[in-house]
């Protein structure tokens, strides 16, 4: 029925219900990189299934994460450089996930935005399918929520939400005792936290962010945006061969306090600071700012991004493992007798 009025349509509201279509046939491919078993039905429906069965767990526990990119996005946003934010949103999860001994099974998404640009979101989308690919969960579902009136041109913002498995009794942290040796990981660069204060570092500098890098190449901006690093098919090797008793995700808060949320009541940990070298980012920010060691400690992972605490009759055959697994290991230092975290030596 018509009044003879013209009739407004949700698309001259600012919501492009086509453009979310073309979104999904193009990300259709990317989503499909990602296929694992257990996936029963993912994109399309009104919600995605899983076979925790068919995925091969017995009597599983199920373990779940959240989380975003934080003001990382403000750098992408403001630079072009979207495509590798996807990845940094599934390893804040992930990485997560396997601090509980969980194996990542599949990913969803949220991706909010003024004005759906469907180039862009396409990117970011095949980001995280990427993120998802190199840590062996499906991306199986997710919302593209175009809202006019609530971002400013060009903005967007970014959550995501894992779910894993372990099967029951192989929660961690598990076994923690005076005398486990402290491996770490080491880092890619800044990963995604602590951005508000590198963001006004680099407003401090001077520089802008096609300034070339400080401390590499390329872009100043471009090398901020490095991805954080993906940990967990390698933190699930070192699990699955025995005498790994806890893994810390070295996120906001450092060090100093993250590493002790997997330490038991009565037991602290020593680290030795000569035990691995500072990458270039940490050493600029730190020295373009004046930031004290324990303010880089407990703000930044400053080029440790995991660390595992294990059996110190196991620590060398782990960090050979590691190391074929591709990773850098650091020997930082052990459990012992007391509360928090401890330092020797210097920041460097």
């Amino acid at each position: 029925m018509s009044d003879g009025k013209n009739g407004l349509t949700y698309a001259q509201a600012g919501v492009d219900i086509d453009a979310g279509n073309d979104l999904g046939e193009r990300i259709k491919p990317a989503a499909k990189r990602t296929d694992r078993s257990g996936v029963m039905a993912g994109l399309g429906g009104f919600g995605a299934l899983f076979d925790l069965k068919a995925a091969g767990y017995e009597d599983p526990i199920l373990v779940g994460a959240t989380d975003g990119v934080g003001t990382k996005l403000r750098i992408a946003i403001d630079t072009g450089h979207v495509d590798g934010v996807g990845i940094d949103l599934v390893a804040m999860c992930v990485n997560d996930l396997v601090c509980q001994g969980a194996e990542p099974l599949f990913f969803l998404d949220y991706f909010a935005t003024g004005k759906l640009e469907t180039e862009t979101a396409a990117r970011i989308i095949e980001g995280i399918a990427e993120g998802c690919v190199r840590s062996g969960c499906a991306l199986i579902g997710g919302e593209t929520a175009e809202m006019p009136g609530m971002y400013p041109e060009g903005d967007f913002d970014l959550a995501g939400f894992s779910v894993g498995a372990m099967e029951r009794g192989a929660a961690l942290p598990d076994g923690v005792v005076a005398g486990d040796v402290l491996l770490g990981l080491a880092s890619d660069g800044v990963h995604s936290n602590g951005y508000s204060l590198v963001r006004k570092l680099v407003e401090l500098s001077g520089l802008g962010w096609d300034a070339d890098c400080p401390w590499g190449e390329g872009s100043l901006g471009a090398a901020l945006l490095t991805p954080t690093r993906l940990y967990v098919k390698q933190s699930l090797a070192a699990v699955r061969a025995g005498g790994v008793h806890a893994l810390a995700h070295i996120t906001g808060g450092g060090l100093t306090e993250n590493l002790p949320r997997v330490l038991p009541e009565g037991l602290g940990a020593e680290i030795d600071l000569n035990a691995w070298d500072m990458p270039g980012v940490f050493k600029w920010m730190q020295a373009t700012g004046g930031i004290e060691g324990a303010e880089m400690l407990k703000t930044f992972n400053c080029g440790v991004g995991m660390v595992l605490s294990v059996a110190a009759d196991q620590a060398d055959a782990l960090s050979a493992l590691l190391q074929e697994q591709g990773e850098t290991v650091y020997r930082l230092g052990e459990v012992v007798a007391g509360e928090g975290v401890s330092y020797a030596g210097t920041l460097s």
